[in-house]
């Protein structure tokens, strides 16, 4: 078959090609492993080709045309990565949904792309697509993986995936020479992948993603890390996610590294530490939430636990981060650093999964500077890295040994950089997409004639080290009535580190002072509530505590603190907040299906409360309306209470202007 011969002779441009040369190169090493039923399975590279040869050919006997585009629709599973390549194999184009997404956004999106075939994962996600059918002209077949429930279902456009791998078995033949044709056809232009952006300020829209855009990026930053063969990750993130795809398609099929897929979002944390990927990928949520359970169980350890604990710990954020840079360290540190290891760290390590990582990352939003400082102070290889859609992720990374809370690195290879006047990052590289699906405007207000793309971030690259740091989204900073600069992510993450605080919202620009509303982390706040004797019955009574707000009081004083030392952002301090009664969701449109918050959404919601945060009442009635998981409309009512909060004298607007 020419696909072989294809790689045979260097090709690698194409994803049919790589799965050639590691199915001839890696053959009998796992390339996918699955928990299903408590049991890890495996697939080898050669499995993995026969299992995506079989559906690329039953695909082509449902009559699977070049161009068209294949809507995929489930968790992180093996057959889900196969269905993605099979469907290139064909010569069509797979577009990954969000999983959660509702029936209203599987709408938009099926319909905007045009999709003939839906793969779906389960009966919860066939009935959404069922629901918006009718609406959707151009929608021909839906095959499903997993049959539990199926059996009534009218099979008339229905079909089980496996049913469809064993047609493809059988009509091999009859269509191996159509699909060497399509196959020879496909080169680095052909479009490898569509993935719809996350809508923070309006609807999705859809990033074309050339297979030039996806390998080039993935050589460059495996290359730029030196991953290899032997290296396992953990697929948990959507996989409608840019990130998602590049780590666990672009750069597992350069590499040859082995995609594990956990059994369930709720069993991740369990099957992450039997696996221990040696290559690990989690936005700082993930982060914060292992690192809340880690303070909350250290609450109720005993007297000699959490001693060993805090003294281990503030040992290793001292020498810590120094030993894994390669910094010079005295031998009793050294001593008392391995000693801590035996005793706390490993274990730690252990238990949150992260004993074999040889290169982490985080990327997304900010991460708190204590945060990151502390899982690095344990020996793990943490390090940021900046990217979008657009740039098929990697624009910037952190070199080993030159990594640092407050950038986020040097340009990946390959990457321009370059700041314009208003303080805006361009980039230009091998990974930007191809356009706008149906959209030339804003594919011409995002990418220009000579290929620089503007991120929308308000950033710098600093001088003597060359590494970006990233302020805020552009559009989100602004200034404030007195003309000091308002960056409201800056103060947001500051935040976010509290392990009470979950969410926080500021606001302030154009305003002589700055707000916030803030949500609890009800894990952390319910467990400290517990420890406290503190009965509640909901979310909406535990954040409206007295005790609980005088805590999220102390932690925003604190805060004000912190930003209070930063010349440029001192005028960021919160005076006044409100704890929300309901947490921000992304079925209420509050957040993004990446959970990043959609702030024009939020102010006009909740107008209410922002008013009254300024207009100086101590407190106010209001009601929302919330979406619940099967789709239902329903309204809570409540009455918020108001607080002041201590600010520390902040810097004089002249010498932001002078900045």
């Amino acid at each position: 078959m020419s696909m072989g011969s294809a790689a045979a002779e260097g090709r690698l441009d194409t994803f049919p090609r790589l799965l050639a040369r590691n199915a001839a190169t890696f053959g009998t090493k796992p390339a996918y492993r699955e928990k299903e039923f408590g049991i890890w399975q495996s697939w080898t590279w050669e499995d993995a080709r026969e299992e995506i040869e079989a559906l690329a050919y039953g695909l082509l006997d449902m009559g699977l045309n070049e161009g068209d585009h294949v809507a995929l629709i489930g968790r992180n599973r093996p057959h889900m990565y196969w269905s993605m390549v099979a469907a290139q194999m064909c010569g069509a184009v797979p577009v990954p949904l969000y999983q959660d997404a509702v029936g209203e956004e599987i709408a938009y999106v099926l319909d905007h792309c045009g999709a003939r075939f839906v793969i779906a994962q389960d009966q919860e996600q066939v009935d959404k697509v069922i629901e918006v059918k009718d609406r959707l002209p151009m929608l021909e077949e839906v095959i499903y993986l997993d049959k539990r429930g199926m059996r009534k279902y009218d099979h008339t456009h229905l079909r089980l995936f496996e049913f469809v791998q064993a047609e493809g078995r059988a009509t091999r033949d009859k269509g191996e020479r159509e699909m060497a044709v399509r196959l020879d056809r496909q080169n680095g232009a052909t479009t490898c992948v569509m993935l719809y952006t996350s809508g923070t300020t309006g609807r999705p829209k859809g990033v074309v993603l050339s297979n030039d855009n996806i390998i080039l990026t993935s050589k460059n930053s495996a290359e730029f890390d030196r991953l290899q063969p032997g290296d396992d990750i953990l697929a948990y993130l959507p996989m409608a996610w840019v990130g998602d795809f590049i780590f666990s398609v672009g750069q597992a099929y350069w590499t040859g590294f082995c995609v594990n897929c956990p059994e369930s979002p709720d069993t991740m944390m369990t099957d992450l530490r039997e696996i221990g990927p040696s290559y690990y990928f989690a936005p700082p949520r993930i982060f914060e939430t292992q690192l809340t359970t880690v303070m909350i169980r250290m609450e109720d350890a005993g007297k000699l636990k959490k001693w060993l604990f805090d003294t281990f710990m503030a040992h290793a954020r001292k020498v810590g981060p120094k030993l894994l840079d390669g910094e010079p360290v005295g031998a009793m540190d050294k001593l008392k650093y391995a000693l801590g290891n035996l005793l706390v760290y490993g274990p730690l390590k252990n238990t949150l999964g992260l004993s074999r990582i040889r290169v982490g990352y985080t990327a997304g939003e900010a991460i708190g500077p204590e945060i990151f400082d502390f899982y690095r102070s344990l020996g793990i290889n943490l390090k940021q890295l900046y990217g979008q859609t657009e740039a098929s992720v990697f624009i910037t990374q952190q070199k080993d040994n030159e990594v640092r809370a407050d950038t986020v690195g040097t340009p990946t290879p390959g990457v321009e950089l370059r700041i314009d006047d208003s303080g805006e990052v361009f980039y230009r590289s091998p990974g930007v997409f191809v356009k706008y699906y149906k959209n030339d405007e804003s594919t011409a207000s995002t990418k220009d004639a000579e290929g620089w793309v503007a991120t929308g971030d308000a950033g710098f690259i600093e001088p003597d080290t060359g590494h970006l740091r990233i302020i805020d989204r552009a559009k989100d900073v602004g200034k404030m009535a007195s003309g000091a600069l308002f960056a409201p992510k800056y103060v947001e993450n500051k935040l976010k580190f509290y392990p009470n605080i979950l969410e926080a919202v500021v606001f302030g620009a154009g305003r002589e002072t700055c707000t916030a509303f803030i949500n609890i982390d009800l894990t952390a706040v319910g467990n400290w509530a517990e420890r406290n004797n503190i009965a509640y019955a909901s979310y909406q009574e535990l954040a409206g505590h007295p005790q609980v707000l005088d805590m999220i009081q102390s932690h925003i004083a604190e805060t004000n603190e912190s930003v209070a030392q930063d010349e440029m952002l001192s005028g960021c301090q919160i005076h006044r907040f409100l704890v929300l009664h309901k947490e921000l969701d992304a079925d209420d449109g509050e957040l993004t299906r990446t959970r990043k918050v959609r702030r024009r959404i939020i102010e006009e919601k909740y107008n209410d409360l922002i008013t009254a945060l300024y207009d100086g009442s101590p407190s106010v009635s209001t009601e929302t309306e919330v979406t619940y998981e099967d789709g239902r409309k329903g309204s809570i009512k409540a009455t918020l209470e108001i607080r002041d909060v201590r600010t520390v004298e902040a810097r004089a607007p002249e010498a932001v202007a002078a900045e």
